[in-house]
């Protein structure tokens, strides 16, 4: 067997097809052993080892690494024992040869080749002309990460053409790999934010960039994430990764303030939850000098605000008429002079609250003269000594600008509150000498590592990033935690607990009311000590000084009512569901969050190699299936839920996704949409009287899966069709309709009861309404066509097709009254809505008691069937459903 293999080995053909027979057998330590052993036989072994690789298979589907990545290992390993294998022992005539050979193999079909490639045969030395050569010839064959992978090491990025590099990798979801294309070259760092800053321009499109690569097949999902919204946010954190000016990326900047600008019209005017000074304030801010900012401004006042606030702003910035919304000018010129300025606000507070504030808020529980607000460091110590006793408990909070239109994510502290029982420290961190003196920075790393000191915030993993950016010595030495209790985590397990023990283990159930839904702190303190707090400045402007009236009291309340809220948590903590000591829930969640993180590491691992395996594949596809996590698609090892008939599940829609409502209610979903005029907390109110899940995307989500049980609000990808949002759910919640189930609710007001009229019935009523005296000549439209002025959504019956056979539930004749032309619950039969024409070929009408609209057979029917065939359950008895006879409509009644 030596003999032989050493026989073997000296012919590099003859060892390749030995090798493989060993690779095919999964033989591995035998390939590596001999594959050794062989390496000292061959005459020139760096030439053979070519001829080797040369014939060795590429990517294998299902395996982690290839044929050739073992021998070259092993090649590596017997070279180590052998140093003068190297390629200046090669000849020169035949050196370039070699170099040549190696570069070759560095394709797609082997990744793993180049590192030991570039090393065993010195390509860092080839001819700069051939390397670039080599590299347009791996961009023309679609290679593009391993052309990228070689410009890097071998440090050529300023030797190619960025654009022809980085596009294809951007296109193709390899963002992080154009990144470390430019990554340390501030020239190629600056026009890779260039580029993908012009993609955020309004007049840009996807099909510019599809001619100047036609070889690039690009799936939906790619095509999707090249979009503003997805790109300014990559714009931004590429901004602050490289340091780059922002006046570079004029698109993405104005895209940011502009849906600042949105967000502000609808805290304001919708949810009423900022006060007019704030919006005020964050709004000049924003809009600045830019004059497109500032008619968009005026434009969205005209929706929001109404015709005399736009005509104020437009007077305000001098806007000229011929770029003012229609009405705007006009309401100018009819202002008297009182009203042609934007209004100032009330500079007059009073430190207490009104009455409908104190029986609708939490109040501050202490007088003006116990809340200190502190800019010396005479202060600052009577602060020290009150908040540094041993046993004390401190609340403590902060606050920053809220940085609606910047550029810079960072935030710097404001103001540290801290309450303690009976006062408040207000520390003003504006105050630049009090700020970053030596006396401030050790009072506050004291504080915290104070373990005789118990510490109370909310969600401080904000508050502590904002710290940082505040003091860079704590970067430098870090800050000590100790004797921390965040009471965001005992909020959850509160959540947790009331969820497993039903809505009736909860000690004050929590009603959506006027206003914003509550969340956050507001809402912990909501179901503790009965009343939320008043978050109207929480949005504030905490950088002007003087801080009004209105912003002291909200920065009191905000520290204070942790101190009430851990009073009354510890006093009877086995009521709301926690420990005896709520302390332990912080070490709990730490081991919980330790064990998270592993379990997504793990899924993250799972991706990568599933995704390493799909490379090859010409099309991929968006895996879908049921989520862990509240986005439906997700993948997750978790099992599915039980079956579920389309009738079971019941959902509210909120007003961002009727399409998906309707899609929904076209399979036998019970879903309720929302009207554009409604507000979101209906979606909480209608989920909580009737059990409903609720359907959502965007801000909206935060707020109200707060509002209901865990896994009862589901955020949707505003990004997809309505269609893909539906198959989404259904596998989500395990739900598949038959064809039975298709167009069983009415689309239009969702009922599940419809009356069958023959065509009969149908001919005499027309007739006795005049509507077929009128239309007698009307012609019959040709099959497949769609009737134009019939707003029925159901064009006619194609021959073939399957027929429509509702699984609802039957009215009888007698329920429509004839004279009156009504149903029970008051609904009108839509008569006008029937095209004479239609009669000599439907022979039977299917009318909604709900709305009385009226259906038909028709080829809508087999669009359905078509567009949701991956989720329905077709069975052989299903397959060939006939349509209705008589009979058929008769399961609850034998008067139809």
């Amino acid at each position: 067997m030596s003999q032989a293999t050493q026989q073997l080995g000296a012919d590099p053909t003859a060892l390749r097809e030995q090798l493989f027979d060993f690779w095919t057998r999964k033989e591995l330590e035998t390939l590596r052993a001999v594959a050794f052993k062989a390496f000292s036989d061959f005459q020139t072994p760096l030439e053979d080892l070519l001829c080797v690789l040369e014939g060795c298979p590429g990517r294998q589907k299902g395996k982690a690494t290839t044929m050739g990545h073992s021998i070259l290992m092993e090649f590596e390993r017997w070279r180590r024992t052998h140093p003068k294998v190297t390629l200046q022992a090669v000849p020169e005539v035949s050196k370039l040869g070699l170099q040549r050979r190696a570069l070759r193999l560095l394709t797609d079909a082997q990744p793993s080749f180049m590192d030991p490639l570039i090393d065993i045969y010195q390509l860092g030395n080839l001819d700069r002309s051939i390397l670039r050569l080599h590299i347009t010839k791996l961009q023309a064959v679609s290679c593009y990460r391993e052309a990228a992978l070689l410009s890097m090491k071998l440090e050529f990025q300023n030797e190619v053409d960025m654009e022809e590099m980085c596009v294809p990798l951007i296109l193709q979801d390899k963002l992080p790999m154009a990144e470390s294309f430019v990554r340390g070259h501030p020239k190629l760092e600056e026009r890779m934010l260039t580029l993908l800053d012009s993609w955020c321009h309004p007049d840009f499109s996807i099909a510019q960039l599809r001619r100047q690569f036609p070889r690039l097949s690009l799936s939906k999902h790619q095509t999707d994430q090249i979009q503003p919204k997805m790109l300014s946010k990559q714009v931004f954190r590429l901004m602050e990764k490289f340091n780059i000016d922002p006046g570079l990326c004029p698109n993405s900047v104005y895209k940011r303030k502009s849906d600042s600008m949105r967000f502000l019209m609808y805290k304001r005017f919708v949810e009423k939850g900022m006060s007019e000074e704030n919006w005020r304030d964050h709004v000049q801010s924003t809009v600045a000098d830019d004059p497109e900012l500032q008619i968009q401004l005026v434009e969205l006042m005209v929706k929001y605000g109404g015709m005399v606030n736009a005509a104020q702003w437009s007077l305000h910035y001098g806007l000229p008429k011929d770029r003012l919304p229609f009405g705007v000018w006009d309401t100018q010129e009819s202002l008297p002079p009182s009203l042609r300025e934007v209004s100032k606000g009330c500079n007059a507070e009073s430190w207490d609250p009104s009455q409908a504030h104190r029986d609708r808020f939490y109040q501050l529980p202490i007088t003006r003269d116990h809340v200190h607000f502190l800019e010396t460091l005479e202060g600052l110590q009577r602060c020290r000594d009150t908040v540094l006793q041993p046993g004390c408990i401190v609340g403590v909070d902060m606050e920053w600008r809220a940085g609606f239109g910047a550029v810079s994510p960072q935030q710097r502290v404001a103001l540290i509150q801290l309450a303690v029982p009976g006062q408040v420290f207000l520390l003003d961190l504006c105050a630049h000498g009090f700020s970053q003196h030596n006396t401030t920075v050790t009072f506050i790393r004291s504080l915290f590592s104070a373990t005789t000191v118990l510490k109370l915030g909310y969600g401080m993993a904000g508050d502590l990033k904002c710290l940082l950016a505040t003091w860079a010595q704590f970067s430098e030495e870090p800050l000590k935690m100790e004797g921390v209790l965040d009471l965001l985590n005992v909020h959850q397990q509160m959540q947790r607990s009331t969820s497993s023990r039903g809505s009736s283990g909860s000690p004050r159930g929590v009603l959506v009311g006027e206003g914003p839904a509550e969340k956050g702190l507001s809402l912990l303190v909501q179901q503790v000590l009965g009343k939320p707090l008043d978050k109207m400045e929480q949005l504030s402007n905490w950088e002007r000084r003087p801080l009004r009236t209105s912003q002291l009291r909200y920065a009191a309340v905000d520290a204070y009512c942790l101190l009430d809220v851990y009073s009354a948590l510890s006093r009877d903590p086995a009521c709301f569901g926690l420990p005896q000591d709520l302390c332990s829930i912080s070490s709990l969640q730490t081991e919980k969050s330790k064990e998270e993180k592993k379990r997504k590491e793990e899924k993250k691992k799972q991706a990568r190699r599933r995704g390493a395996r799909q490379e090859s594949d010409p099309a991929p596809t968006l895996t879908l299936g049921p989520e862990k996590s509240p986005q439906p698609g997700e993948e997750s090892q978790s099992p599915l839920p039980p079956r579920m008939a389309p009738q079971q599940l019941r959902v509210v829609c909120d007003n961002m996704l009727q399409g998906l409502g309707r899609y929904l209610r076209c399979l036998g979903v019970d879903v309720v949409v929302l009207e554009n005029t409604d507000d979101h907390r209906v979606a909480a109110q209608l989920a909580q009287e009737d059990g409903r899940v609720i359907l959502t995307c965007g801000q909206p989500y935060q707020t109200l899966k707060s509002q209901v049980g865990e896994g009862r609000c589901i955020a949707l990808d505003c990004s997809e069709k309505a269609r893909e949002q539906a198959v989404r759910v259904l596998k989500h919640f395990n739900v598949q309709p038959t064809q039975s189930d298709i167009f069983s609710r009415c689309q239009v007001c969702n009922s599940d009861q419809y009356l069958k009229m023959p065509r009969e019935n149908m001919t005499r009523l027309l007739k006795e309404r005049g509507f077929l005296q009128q239309q007698q000549q009307a012609p019959v439209p040709p099959v497949g066509e769609t009737w134009d002025d019939s707003p029925s959504p159901a064009p006619f019956l194609a021959p073939g097709a399957p027929r429509y056979s509702p699984h609802c539930r039957w009215a009888p004749l007698s329920d429509l009254d004839s004279t009156t032309l009504t149903f029970p619950r008051g609904a009108v039969l839509q008569l006008h809505t029937v095209p004479p024409g239609l009669l000599p070929r439907i022979p039977f009408f299917f009318i909604c008691t709900g709305c009385g609209k009226i259906f038909w057979e028709g080829s809508h029917f087999s669009r359905v069937l078509s567009q949701f065939q991956e989720v329905l359950c077709i069975t052989e008895d299903t397959e060939d459903t006939p349509s209705f006879s008589t009979q058929q409509a008769r399961p609850l009644t034998s008067d139809s």
